[in-house]
């Protein structure tokens, strides 16, 4: 399954190559930390599952793949960012329908 990237409430003075960039940055970090492109559907939607339920109501495999998403996103977000300094700028992620 695909998906886009797209960097929010990047300041206002960031040209396109420099977001186009961080973007880049982003992905390349996630699917590394995850273990390829096809890794970032599944463990998107489990954290996403994760969100909205108790632990109890999770399988073994979502919460791995919830725990994974958080390490990878986190990974990606300091990887994307790294050079924008402190703001209010994050990482839309939306898998394709």
């Amino acid at each position: 399954m695909t998906y886009t990237i797209t960097l929010q409430d990047a300041p206002r003075d960031m040209g396109e190559r420099a977001r186009l960039e961080a973007e880049a940055r982003f992905r390349k970090t996630l699917e590394r930390t995850l273990g390829g492109e096809e890794a970032v559907a599944p463990a998107y939607r489990a954290w996403q599952q994760a969100e909205e339920s108790s632990e109890s109501e999770l399988s073994d495999t979502e919460i791995t793949l919830a725990r994974q998403w958080l390490t990878a996103a986190g990974r990606a977000r300091n990887e994307g960012l790294h050079a924008l300094g402190e703001g209010e700028a994050y990482f839309e992620v939306r898998l394709a329908r």
